[in-house]
């Protein structure tokens, strides 16, 4: 079946959606999946006092929420793409349990501003201190990634003496090529000064779901008329008519149903021929 107009729009809206959520999702999954099980970082795992660190809750929280955002996709690319109404219910209903805990979370974070930076930054100095004793690559890279995003540079901000020099970013002027900020004290500051920002990501995070649950509901509901409404033929001036009823045929066709394979036999009626008789 075919859905138009709004649920059209709506079909199309949770297609991009859905491949958003998918990268996110998958981002989220594998570098969780990579700090639980990478050969440098798996060994904190099997350590009793440190279960409880933040380095141990942010990648289980990486994890978890990952995989619960590709199962929304399932659910969204399947209900969407072939318009199945069972499918879009049940991405619904993930949706809305996603949106609340986006508000939620968000609430959290602005009233314990200082508590999750100083989480954060502890998250930090862990990956800090595996990539000065591995050297990994791969947590390189993630350092390089909040140096860059955050403009700090380690544990002491000077570049010169730090380990990690080669993933700080490039100096904004003369006095930072001999100290920079360094980055558990920014991080601890920069959250603690943008926690309406935080919360602000968090509630419009959580507002895009309930357009994507709106959409959800309006092309369901399109699906469920279109599948209930009757089907009807509309003959329009261009429509042929149907032909008249032929006249009863003069000849009749029967078929032996004991024989199927033979032909049928066709009978024809007699013609009366007048024949002549002799005079005695």
């Amino acid at each position: 079946m075919a859905v138009d107009g709004c649920g059209l729009v709506c079909k199309y809206i949770l297609i991009l959606f859905n491949i958003i959520f998918a990268v996110v999702g998958l981002a989220f999954l594998g570098l969780g999946l990579w700090l639980r099980f990478g050969e440098n970082t798996r060994g904190i795992f099997g350590i009793d006092a440190l279960n409880s660190s933040a380095f141990v809750i942010g990648v289980t929280v990486l994890i978890i929420l990952g995989s619960i955002m590709l199962i929304v996709v399932a659910f969204g690319d399947y209900g969407a793409c072939n318009e199945k109404k069972c499918a879009l219910q049940v991405f619904a209903i993930l949706l809305f349990f996603l949106a609340v805990a986006e508000f939620v979370i968000g609430g959290l974070a602005y009233s314990n501003s200082n508590t999750v930076g100083l989480r954060l930054g502890e998250f930090y100095t862990t990956l800090y201190s595996l990539y000065v004793s591995s050297q990994d690559p791969a947590i390189g890279v993630t350092l390089a990634f909040i140096h860059n995003s955050l403009h700090c540079c380690g544990m002491t901000g000077v570049p010169l003496v730090e380990l990690v020099k080669q993933t700080c970013p490039k100096p904004n002027g003369v006095l930072e090529h001999l100290v920079m900020p360094n980055c558990p004290t920014t991080i601890v500051t920069v959250f603690d000064s943008r926690a309406p920002l935080v919360m602000g990501i968090f509630v419009g995070t959580g507002a895009l779901l309930i357009v994507a649950l709106i959409c959800s509901g309006v092309l369901s509901s399109q699906i469920r008329q279109a599948s209930s409404s009757p089907q009807y033929i509309i003959l329009n001036s261009s429509t042929p008519s149907p032909a008249a009823p032929q006249p009863y045929p003069q000849h009749v066709t029967a078929s032996n149903n004991s024989f199927p394979n033979q032909d049928p036999v066709v009978f024809t009626p007699l013609s009366v021929v007048n024949i002549p008789v002799a005079q005695a």
